[in-house]
């Protein structure tokens, strides 16, 4: 009897680092943001960006099956597509000039928090939270913050965070949201309506295979910010 080909079936090689070919096809589609130049040099992104790109998530879902078993980890769920949604855009470039790659919950891909990370030829972005809640999703990550402070300030002020990320990052209220006493001793912490935080370094951190651990401890920092949100989201 033939099995039938699953998606988590493919088995993809160790990463052993992000290829400086890559970087290079991404500075060349910079300067070259165009259909018929993408098209001429579609096998440069398969090789030398995306397949790279995939190894890397997949050498990411073992750590991250031990570190949080309820994300996840998929070379081909995870990562973004090259290609740019324009219609609202000004910029009507049609391709990234990034590689990038997203992990939530399963099934729950706009209703969760989550890890990113991105790679482009002016650097890498490692990180995660949740950066554009709806208001009902809003309302139950606020509520947990005023209910659960003491659990939300051990994490975002305990040392590592603060070593790591500095601060949470995100947009802001002028001020305190309407349901929440204007003296709320919480009350800066209220007004943010974005939940994220990361770390940026120079491009070169990726071109080995230690970038994977790397990423890890990033993310080893990040996890309780994380499941504090999915946690006041009901989805752990």
């Amino acid at each position: 009897m033939i099995k039938d080909f699953n998606l988590d079936d493919e088995v993809y090689p160790p990463f052993e680092g992000f290829p400086s070919e890559g970087i290079k096809f991404l500075k060349r589609l910079k300067k070259n943001n165009n259909r018929d130049w993408f098209a001429n040099h579609k096998s440069e992104y398969e090789n030398f960006a995306k397949y790279p790109m995939q190894c890397l998530i997949a050498s990411l879902k073992a750590p991250m099956s031990k570190l949080a078993p309820e994300i996840d980890v998929n070379p081909k769920r995870g990562m973004f597509r090259i290609y740019k949604d324009t219609r609202f855009s000004k910029d009507k470039t049609p391709y990234k000039t990034h590689v990038a790659a997203v992990f939530h919950i399963k099934g729950h891909w706009q209703e969760s928090a989550g890890f990113y990370l991105e790679i482009s030829p002016d650097g890498i972005y490692v990180g995660g939270g949740f950066y554009m809640p709806d208001k009902d999703q809003l309302k139950k990550i606020r509520d947990a913050i005023a209910e659960q402070s003491k659990e939300f300030l051990g994490i975002i002020e305990n040392g590592k965070f603060v070593k790591r990320f500095g601060a949470m990052q995100g947009e802001k209220l002028q001020r305190i949201p309407l349901g929440y006493p204007r003296d709320h001793f919480m009350g800066d912490w209220l007004k943010y309506k974005q939940f994220y935080t990361g770390v940026e370094w120079k491009v070169d951190e990726c071109l080995d295979q230690k970038f994977l651990k790397k990423v890890m401890d990033v993310y080893k920092d990040l996890y309780p910010f994380v499941r504090f949100i999915n946690e006041a989201l009901g989805k752990i």
